[in-house]
């Protein structure tokens, strides 16, 4: 169990939720398949096999969203409506009207929902109840959006905030990329993207490419500003940071990993190994990311 990518929100630190709570408001949306006219279904499911709703390791908790969704593409309704049009203008004398093309298309898509293949998805979420994180495993504000608003849906009480730092991500990686280092036990990798802020939206993209010569600072110069930085924590976690806040590509690096691997080979206890490693270096990491970020900024809900 290692996440890609962190949407990183505030809650309270020493949330008064407790665990059996989280787990029975949670049952509440327990996720059921899609229904014959259902184009798509919502809800929770164990994030291990034939467990809880809510996975806990050494206090960290662990939550999973199902979305399942029919396939019936919008151009196979508009052929299939299109041949029936025909034959009743063959009929009729005339062409069909648009209400009567718009109820051809409905009752297309109600024969043929049945029959549509589905295709279901996990979407994780972390919660530190201790310190106060929660983290979606997604690459987009918009996709952490689902699994936020089913627990707006399912919980009695969901005091969550934006995480606002005193710095800017972008002045930040600014500063850092002008002088050529990170405070804190942090390096520049060599991963970067600068965007223009003029209207042609003029980008340069740098890929396993230095970061420390003239070249970076002349496009600063220029006005172009970092959206993307690619950066390593303590030499144990490399990530992307992003004009957003957003944290992606993390990767575990092999410390990490020889850690990892030193546990047990039964299944269910590597996937808790490996989830406790995670949270436990997740927990230093995103602390330090905020500090040389200026630290957090009172903030709205969401």
């Amino acid at each position: 169990m290692w996440f890609r990518n962190l949407q990183l929100y505030r809650l309270p630190v020493r949330w008064d939720m407790r665990i059996d709570q989280l787990e029975d408001q949670l049952a509440r949306r327990r996720f059921m398949p899609c229904g014959t006219q259902d184009p798509e279904s919502r809800g929770w499911l164990p994030p291990v096999a034939d467990g809880p709703l809510v996975h806990a390791v050494g206090g960290q908790w662990l939550i999973a969203l199902g979305i399942e969704n029919r396939l019936l593409p919008s151009s196979v309704v508009k052929q299939e409506a299109e041949e029936r049009a025909a034959r009743i203008e063959l009929e009729q004398g005339f062409k069909p009207g648009r209400k009567q093309m718009k109820d051809l298309r409905d009752e297309v898509t109600r024969e043929f929902m049945p029959r549509a293949f589905t295709r279901r998805r996990k979407v994780y979420a972390w919660i530190d109840p201790q310190d106060g994180w929660l983290a979606v495993d997604v690459a987009s504000v918009s996709r952490a959006e689902d699994i936020l608003e089913a627990l707006r849906q399912s919980l009695d009480s969901f005091p969550l905030t934006l995480v606002r730092t005193e710095t800017s991500p972008v002045a930040a990686m600014s500063d850092w990329l002008a002088g050529g280092d990170v405070p804190g036990n942090f390096t520049i990798d060599m991963d970067c993207e600068l965007k223009s802020v003029t209207e042609e939206k003029a980008a340069v993209r740098y890929v396993r490419h230095s970061l420390d010569g003239d070249e970076i600072k002349t496009h600063l110069q220029e006005g172009k500003l970092p959206t993307k930085l690619a950066l390593t924590w303590n030499d144990r976690v490399s990530f992307l940071l992003t004009d957003k806040g957003e944290i992606k590509r993390l990767q575990f690096l092999d410390v990490v990993q020889e850690e990892a691997s030193a546990g047990s080979d039964d299944a269910a206890e590597l996937f808790d190994a490996h989830f406790a490693l995670m949270t436990g270096e997740l927990r230093q990491l995103i602390p330090a990311v905020v500090g040389i970020l200026g630290g957090e900024l009172a903030t709205p809900a969401v």
